[in-house]
């Protein structure tokens, strides 16, 4: 039974007024995590011209990223667990604002794919130590709509990042050329972030002066009741979830499907200019449209989610269209408005999936465990983000052409939607 109703507040007001004051930062510090991750696609063209690099010296610096991002990934879970998450978000932002702007100074192949490294070093754990932070406030019946409003920051982001970064581009302050301004400027704030964090961010509903006793009160029960009924079911320690069935699979899933999500983030600029055969700068800022066409999808697909119950579905199918729009887009002599029609289709589902998808680990596992579990899945996931980008730029470097390429990509995103289907859950009533 959930706990008796708050005299002072009803359970839909104390889930706005929460939904309220922690929503919105984690939305702002993802969409400062996806910018920082993700602009080196904007710089690509004028760095790569710049500096001479590669398609398979930018493919492995921009995917060397995920080799240390995933090193916390498991350590950082568990610290938001254990400990709460404001100190490490903090410790996390201002490490990784740091990063971000020595990328801006990077001169030779080696000095970036340093950089890269170090800048998922510092925001390793940053990911799943908000996906548990959530579940420290948010019912399980909630937390597709409140994932839906976090990762939402992710097409957002990118569609800001877009033509921010398309004006960058044209900065020559101090000398320096336009994309390093790209890593500089869009660097500070993850710093200024990391105060804001510290003074702002509440670990836990009980710690939450801004919340009456009693609505304080009714949140905690309602949370620990959650809690008992996964008990009831069974408990799973952190090792078993580890080897568990599930979470190998959920890894797996994550793995494939960020194989084709960072390619396509990546060398969509790239992708754009190729077919339009317009400027960089045109292109890096037309390349917002698909992640703008992502912000409706995203939070429909979440609301779908919970208010039927149901995660499977709500993830295999936005991944199995990737992969069809995705291949769509890359058929030979196919004019311009149609390839982009094309790309802002994969850009509606690109996203789509993952609100579902994160709620999946918690169905079943206890707090430890789950944040475990968040951990390792996010760990092997993101290495398919070192993968994708990795071998897409070797394919490139070998010339072989865009069809090839795709066609490895939407592969990726196909399997991860039949491995979703594999996975094997057990309700938690609402």
């Amino acid at each position: 039974m959930s706990a008796t109703t708050s005299t002072v507040s009803g359970p839909d007001v104390i889930r706005r007024k929460i939904a309220l004051r922690i929503l919105p930062l984690v939305f702002v510090l993802y969409i400062i995590a996806s910018l920082d991750r993700a602009n080196v696609a904007y710089a690509k063209i004028n760095m790569m011209a710049d500096q001479g690099f590669s398609e398979a010296v930018f493919g492995f610096g921009a995917g060397i990223f995920f080799v240390g991002y995933l090193l916390f990934e498991i350590p950082g879970a568990l610290i938001v667990e254990r400990w709460g998450a404001r100190r490490w978000m903090a410790r996390i932002l201002l490490t990784w604002g740091v990063c971000a702007i020595l990328c801006g100074f990077v001169k030779t192949a080696s000095q970036f794919y340093t950089a890269r490294f170090l800048l998922g070093l510092a925001e390793g754990g940053f990911f799943p130590g908000i996906i548990v932070y959530l579940t420290h406030w948010f019912r399980a019946p909630d937390r597709a709509r409140a994932m839906s409003g976090f990762i939402l920051a992710v097409p957002v982001s990118l569609s800001l990042g877009a033509p921010l970064s398309a004006l960058l581009l044209r900065l020559t302050w101090f000398g320096l050329a336009g994309w390093r301004w790209v890593f500089i400027l869009e660097g500070v704030p993850a710093i200024v972030f990391g105060i804001i964090t510290l003074l702002y961010l509440t670990d836990r509903p009980r710690e939450a002066a801004w919340l009456e006793p009693e609505e304080r009160n009714w949140i905690t029960a309602e949370l620990e009741s959650k809690e008992k009924e996964k008990r009831a079911l069974g408990q799973v320690s952190i090792w078993q979830a580890l080897r568990t069935r599930n979470v190998v699979l959920l890894a797996l899933v994550l793995f494939f499907a960020n194989i084709g999500t960072y390619a396509f983030i990546f060398w969509l600029p790239t992708t754009v200019q190729k077919a339009s055969g317009r400027s960089a700068i045109f292109s890096t800022a037309l390349a917002a449209l698909p992640f703008v066409v992502a912000l409706v999808s995203v939070v429909l697909v979440g609301r779908s989610s919970d208010l039927r119950n149901e995660r499977k579905w709500h993830t295999a199918i936005p991944l199995a269209l990737v992969g069809l729009f995705f291949m769509l887009s890359a058929l030979a002599k196919t004019p311009f408005p149609v390839v982009m029609f094309w790309l802002c289709a994969t850009g509606a589902v690109l996203f789509a999936w993952t609100s579902s998808f994160w709620v999946l680990p918690t169905l079943t596992l206890g707090e430890s465990a789950a944040a475990a579990s968040f951990g390792l899945i996010n760990s092997i996931g993101n290495f398919g983000g070192f993968v994708g980008p990795s071998v897409v730029g070797y394919l490139l470097s070998r010339n072989r052409s865009h069809m090839v390429t795709t066609e490895f990509l939407a592969a990726s995103f196909v399997v991860s939607a039949l491995l979703v289907l594999a996975v094997r859950t057990r309700q938690v009533k609402a």
